[in-house]
């Protein structure tokens, strides 16, 4: 049976004195923690199952989360994002229930140029009214061959076509630049996202990166799922990561080289570290026994280098590691993307990449002869929808 639940919020506030809430996910908050400062039943959690409870640990901090009080305070809906398709969705129907909903947004798609005046971050935050996630989205993507502290001057103009979710009236999750364009030392550099991946007007790959599995020999136990309708317990799944069943005490490796940003205790991850590779990518790996004596927040690790013991710490059935790979902190599948090395198209692949190349720069070229602002998108506040269906469909 196909469900749909509508949340009328602004509804709910005028008419029957309920109020909405949008605020950030402290920092160092758990789950458990919040339930029971708001005065939610710790059992609704502790009847959780095992992924549920994992998924859990994956609310950052600072995300933004919706609470709907009803007129005397007490919470009547809780809506937690854990990825940029799912989140945790609490709601009070007699008891306290928990699901995992997937997020429902409106997507626009923009394009628009300048002439720079002080730096493409400087200009791209001025011309959206803040959106820190693209500019630097953009500097990222053309931080391998353009300078920008020594090569722009002022006039010089840059050009974006790309995509972005709005969610609540924010953006939400990583904007995709489709392709860009500036101008810098009197050349134009151009940018063209081929299959998630920054080529360059010729198909030369623009970022690179390598991934090593971070347990010799182990075996896969449980796969990434970003999110799966489960046909018989008819609600959404998700595992963010691979799981590697192993002895306890078998040795993980960092799977690049990096800097450890976090070494400790997270949830139902038990104990975890988790390592910035630059780039935009993170890894995590969770449920260890036991930390590197040396390993700790700040620490530069090698490609390779022991980080921690495979264990069974926090939510775990026996031992294993959890290893997840973000990007932008977007969960991946690790197993997709095991070699990123730059690479040179070719063949139908280089043919295809033609094609999006003469129609994308032919668009970047129109909109840097005369300045273009982003478009003002009007939407609803007020109004969220949740649907969902057998099919996973929504």
């Amino acid at each position: 049976m196909r469900r749909t639940i509508w949340l009328f919020l602004l509804t709910a506030t005028l008419l029957l004195g309920s109020m909405v809430e949008q605020k950030r996910w402290p920092q160092g908050e758990t789950l458990l923690g919040f339930l029971s400062k708001n005065g939610i039943p710790a059992k609704l959690y502790y009847g959780l199952d095992r992924e549920e409870k994992e998924l859990a640990s994956e609310i950052r901090a600072g995300s933004p989360y919706i609470v709907l009080k009803d007129a005397n305070g007490t919470i009547e809906h809780l809506l937690v994002p854990i990825s940029e398709e799912l989140q945790i969705h609490i709601y009070k129907d007699g008891k306290y229930k928990f699901r995992l909903d997937p997020i429902h947004y409106q997507k626009i798609e923009d394009a628009f140029s300048l002439a720079m005046e002080h730096s493409p971050y400087v200009d791209i935050l001025r011309a959206t009214d803040g959106n820190k996630k693209l500019a630097n989205e953009f500097v990222s993507a053309f931080k391998h061959s353009v300078d920008f502290s020594h090569s722009i001057r002022k006039g010089d103009k840059l050009a974006i076509i790309y995509s972005q979710k709005l969610r609540l009236g924010e953006p939400f999750g990583m904007p995709t630049i489709q392709a860009a364009m500036v101008e810098a030392g009197g050349r134009r550099y151009y940018i063209f996202n081929y299959h998630d991946r920054y080529y360059d007007e010729k198909g030369k790959e623009l970022e690179s990166f390598f991934l090593k599995r971070p347990v010799r020999n182990a075996r896969i136990t449980s796969r990434f799922t970003r999110r799966r309708w489960h046909p018989i317990l008819h609600r959404y799944r998700a595992h963010l990561g691979v799981d590697f069943g192993a002895r306890r005490g078998t040795p993980v490796v960092a799977a690049g080289d990096g800097r450890v940003l976090f070494a400790g205790r997270k949830g139902g991850y038990g104990k975890v570290v988790i390592i910035y590779h630059g780039q935009g990518y993170k890894t995590l790996y969770a449920h260890l026994s036991k930390f590197r004596r040396s390993i700790r927040a700040g620490k530069r690790v090698r490609q390779g280098q022991v980080i921690g013991y495979v264990g069974s710490t926090g939510l775990s059935t026996g031992p294993h590691l959890h290893f997840g790979l973000y990007k932008k902190g977007r969960a991946i599948n690790p197993l997709s993307i095991v070699k990123i090395t730059k690479s040179r198209l070719s063949g139908k692949k280089l043919k295809e990449f033609k094609q999006l190349v003469k129609r994308y720069k032919k668009e970047l070229e129109d909109l840097a002869k005369k300045p273009k602002a982003p478009n003002k998108v009007e939407f609803v506040k007020s109004l969220v929808e949740y649907k969902g269906g057998e099919d996973g469909k929504s």
